[in-house]
């Protein structure tokens, strides 16, 4: 009976040896063993002026439907030299391959945050700017000789510490919804306007540092119906980083108009 018994436990002690020699380990509150890996990217999205990162929230919610991670960090929209030293630190936090996109403003932004990260594999330029090195927002958004509306609409307030000469720069709720995102609902770019973010006014004065764009492939969607950066000049700017371009009939606003447009556009430069 006892060899009967020893045994058995021998032939257990095999059976479950092998079960989990054939099933794979994954993370534990002790801390990450053998678990599956992905080759798929991170994709970081940066929102621009007058929008927080909530605007992005349909397209994260379909880039997570196609397996991907995806990280909006707050643009802190204090400067471009300011926000793009904040971006380049939260990108070096993160390992593994990263999409870095832009909107509007944000492009800027992802522009010079870029440089020198060999993580960064793609730049996607969402109806953003794309400066060139020593270039500012403002120049850029005379190329090609368009115009907006924007700065008609802007109303000024003072900020703590801002330095002479500078203020936030509100888009007025009452033009928000003509400038910004006209393909929208008027209950949405209500609530829009009321929550914006504001940008102080050396976003569009700074120079741009060297552009991630020369040596990153990139990606842009132009938005024909934008109202904030002239279409003339996203597709001069689109042009000169030679990217991979597609347009659509959209407002300011694309990636909460039209999300799958943008989604297919960001899991296009992933691959």
């Amino acid at each position: 009976m006892p060899r009967t018994s020893a045994r058995r436990r021998a032939i257990t002690a095999l059976a479950l040896t092998g079960a989990l020699a054939c099933t794979p380990l994954t993370a534990t509150a002790a801390g990450p063993t053998r678990a599956a890996t992905t080759a798929e990217p991170t994709i970081v999205l940066e929102h621009g002026a007058f929008a927080d990162a909530s605007g992005w929230n349909p397209v994260i919610q379909s880039l997570h439907k196609r397996g991907y991670t995806v990280l909006a960090p707050a643009n802190p929209l204090r400067g471009l030299a300011d926000d793009t030293a904040y971006l380049k630190s939260f990108l070096a936090t993160l390992t593994g391959p990263v999409v870095l996109v832009g909107h509007s403003y944000g492009g800027a932004v992802i522009t010079g945050a870029a440089t020198g990260n060999p993580n960064v594999k793609a730049l996607v330029y969402i109806a953003a700017y794309a400066p060139t090195e020593g270039e500012s927002v403002a120049q850029a958004t005379a190329l090609g000789g368009g115009s907006s509306e924007l700065l008609q609409h802007v109303i000024s307030r003072p900020f703590p510490g801002a330095t002479p000469g500078d203020a936030d720069a509100y888009l007025d709720p009452a033009f928000f919804r003509q400038v910004f995102a006209q393909d929208l609902p008027l209950s949405q770019t209500t609530q829009m306007a009321a929550t914006q973010r504001p940008a102080a006014f050396t976003t569009l004065t700074q120079a741009a540092p060297a552009p991630a764009w020369r040596t990153i492939p990139s990606w842009y969607l132009v938005a024909r119906n934008d109202r904030t950066i002239p279409p003339q000049a996203e597709r001069a700017m689109a042009a000169r980083a030679h990217a991979r371009t597609i347009e659509i009939n959209s407002s300011h606003a694309a990636m909460l108009s039209h999300p799958r447009a943008v989604t297919d556009l960001i899991v296009d430069a992933s691959g």
